[in-house]
Parts: structure tokens; sequence; C-alpha cells
């Protein structure tokens, strides 16, 4: 007789596009760093939603406040204004230092608001010929789903079959200074990349390749784009990734976390010079801005800022890396992180040792075939830290070799 879980998956399998491969577990309720499943069994969360859960699940300060304005107005469009929209605009602000916030929804339509950005600056600012405008992305990146976007992704899987690819876009090896250096030309507008890429498996770029990029694109007229979706707010143990080299980009684009997992908030954020290019018709969202996006997303920033997650992040980070390092197994290749952001690599397939660790009781993801990524959620506590190693060791011990 079938359980609970396996009628629940076999509806997902029956009714759901297969466009996902996830592990055979279903979730019913979540808490911190937990999750349970429908019979009941606990995990540690080391995923956290791709880093969207930083304030960990159902935070009950971002719950409240969720619950509050439900309660008085979700949605009033940006045809009109509403009361929290100012406020939440002014935090993000002052959080990124800039002047200007353009909020969305996904992170995929707060690249794509980037990408709109930076062309449009070309034309109105660079003078750029219509239609003539060029960024340049790196190799193995991921920015998200829409056409444009998997346009430009070295990722066979996203891309194939989805083109033509939209023009514009010039790849370059992902963390080569010389090699940005190289491709700019006269109608380069901008630079879009991750200060670590995530979904490559957690590839940190070498000391002082934030430092170059800042040099290059402000000797050479272009704007300097940051895609921190999955390492900002936190997640790296600065606020902002790019913050290990005292980097500001021209644009933060940010997501994910900017909600704390309850809704989907994301944002462009860029000084008047950029975002002020924007007129009315240019550009909007129906739920971009709504007053249930703005109070959620407040509180989500709020217990950032004072539940200090980017500095729990870098102690606790430190603490679990020492450990990860201590790991050995023949077919284990590299262990790498910042923050709380780590992956393992292996020689060799890795979907086995992910499966075994939900058998053990905790949820991880399997990338690019030999790549474990590791995200808890920022709140994890050192001695849930080393409860959870505990399963990662006992997981790597079984692995045949």
């Amino acid at each position: 007789m079938s359980t609970k879980t396996d009628r629940l998956i076999a509806l997902v399998d029956k009714h759901g596009a297969h466009n996902y491969h996830p592990l055979p577990v279903v979730i019913a309720r979540a808490r911190g760093p937990f999750v349970w499943d429908v019979q009941g069994k606990k995990y540690f969360d080391f995923l956290s939603a791709y880093s969207a859960l930083n304030q960990g699940h159902n935070h009950p300060k971002i719950v409240a406040a969720a619950k509050k304005q439900l309660g008085k107005v979700a949605l009033t469009s940006r045809a009109f204004h509403n009361e929290l929209l100012g406020p939440f605009l002014e935090l993000l602000c002052r959080i990124t230092g800039k002047e200007r916030a353009l909020p969305m929804n996904s992170g995929a339509e707060a690249v794509e608001t980037a990408i709109k950005a930076m062309r449009l600056w070309g034309y109105r600012r660079k003078g750029v010929p219509e239609n003539k405008a060029e960024i340049i992305v790196c190799s193995e990146n991921f920015h998200g789903r829409t056409t444009t976007l998997v346009g430009f992704s070295s990722d066979h899987d996203s891309s194939a079959g989805f083109g033509p690819a939209t023009p514009g876009f010039r790849s370059i090896a992902y963390g080569n200074a010389g090699a940005l250096e190289r491709a700019i030309r006269p109608n380069t507008v901008g630079f879009l990349f991750e200060p670590i890429q995530g979904e490559a498996g957690v590839i940190i770029p070498p000391e002082g390749w934030l430092a170059a990029v800042r040099a290059i694109c402000s000797e050479n007229r272009v704007l300097m784009c940051a895609d921190e979706i999955q390492t900002g707010l936190g997640r790296t143990g600065k606020m902002f990734a790019c913050d290990h080299e005292s980097v500001a980009p021209d644009l933060y684009v940010l997501g994910k976390a900017l909600s704390g997992g309850l809704y989907p908030v994301s944002a462009v954020c860029a000084d008047d010079e950029i975002l002020g290019l924007f007129t009315p018709g240019t550009h909007g969202s129906t739920f971009g801005g709504s007053p249930l996006a703005c109070a959620i997303a407040m509180a989500a920033l709020q217990v950032i800022l004072d539940e200090r997650l980017p500095q729990r992040a870098a102690k606790t980070g430190a603490y679990l890396k020492e450990l990860l390092e201590t790991l050995e197994h023949p077919l284990l290749k590299d262990v790498r992180g910042r923050g709380l952001m780590f992956a393992l690599e292996f020689k060799t397939r890795v979907r086995p040792l992910v499966e075994n660790l939900l058998a053990l009781g905790l949820l991880a993801k399997d990338t690019h075939e030999n790549t474990i990524r590791l995200a808890p959620p920022l709140t994890l506590t050192q001695a849930q830290a080393k409860d959870a190693f505990a399963l990662i060791a006992k997981a790597v011990a079984a692995l045949p070799a």
C-alpha cells in the first residue's frame, strides 16, 4: 500500500511538468533551520530554498508582519501609492548605499530589469547607438530562466531547445580580469556577474578579482552589475559578497532572502544616474512593490540587521568550514565556501550521497552531478552545525570508494 508521500509525489508526476528532479521527500512544515515531512520526520534544511531562507523558515517577526498586512491591504498596483513602498525603498537604499531602488518579484525579473537599466543608461548617458548595446557575462553563469537569461547561459540543459538566443551579450571566463578588459568594446554598457557562482557549484573567484573588475569598469565607463540574489543579504558573512573586497558595484540585483522566503520580492538598486532614466510606461510590475511585499521585505531586512545575520554567518561558517575540511575520502576533490555557502566536490556522481543524507535527516542539493551545495539558514547555531556535520561525515564515510 502506498504511503502519503508516494501518493503526493505521484500526483506531481502525473499533473506537473517534469522540469525538476526533487528528492523523494514531501515537506509539510518548517521552523528555523528544520523541516518536517508528512510522516513527521525532522530534517536539517541545508539548501534554504537556494538561499531564500537566510532568516530561517517562518521567522516569527516576518510572519507577524505578513499577517498584519494581510488584514489591511495586500495589493494596490503601482497605479496608486501605498503607505509602505516609500519606507521600504528608503530602507533598501540605506542598506545598499544607493539612491534608488526598483522593486520586482522574482530574481529573474530583477536581472531582466538590470539589463534594461544598463542598456537604457548606455543609450542615454554613454551615447551608444540605439540597439547596439553589449553586456558582458561570464561562462557557467546562472541568472535565471527567462529566454534572454538562458540565451547567454553555458549550461546546455538550461538553454537547449529555447533558442534563438537574444543578441547583445558576450561571454568571458569567470574570475579572469584580463578577459574582461579584452572583451570591452565601444558599445559595451555593462558587466553582469555573480560575486560567487552559486549554481555552478559555489565557485569563488581569485582574490582581488572584484577590485580589478571595479577598476576596469570605472576606467572604461562600463556599469558593474553584481547579481547578489544568492550571495547577498548576509549569506557569505558580509551584507554583500562584494563587501569582501570593499567594492561597490553600480547596480545590485537582489532577491531570495529579501523576503525571508514568505513571498517573491526582488529589486535592483542603483544611483539616480541609472534608475532615474526610467519614465512612466518604460517598465513595471503589477505585484512589484505591493504593500504585502513591502511589509514582508522590510521585516526580512530588519531581521538581518537586528540579529546580525552576516556576522553570525561569518562565525558559524568559519566553524563549519573547519569541520568540513576534516572530511577525508578518496573521491573527495575539494571543499570550498564562504560564510554559510559551501560546496563539496567529488570525483563521482553525488546523487547517492544526497539520498543518503536525506535518509539520515539532512536536505542538500546536488549540482553538476559531482558537487553538493550546503547552504543552511544563517540562524544556524554552532551546536546545530556540529550535529549537522556529524550526519554529513557519516554519509561521506559510507560513500563507496
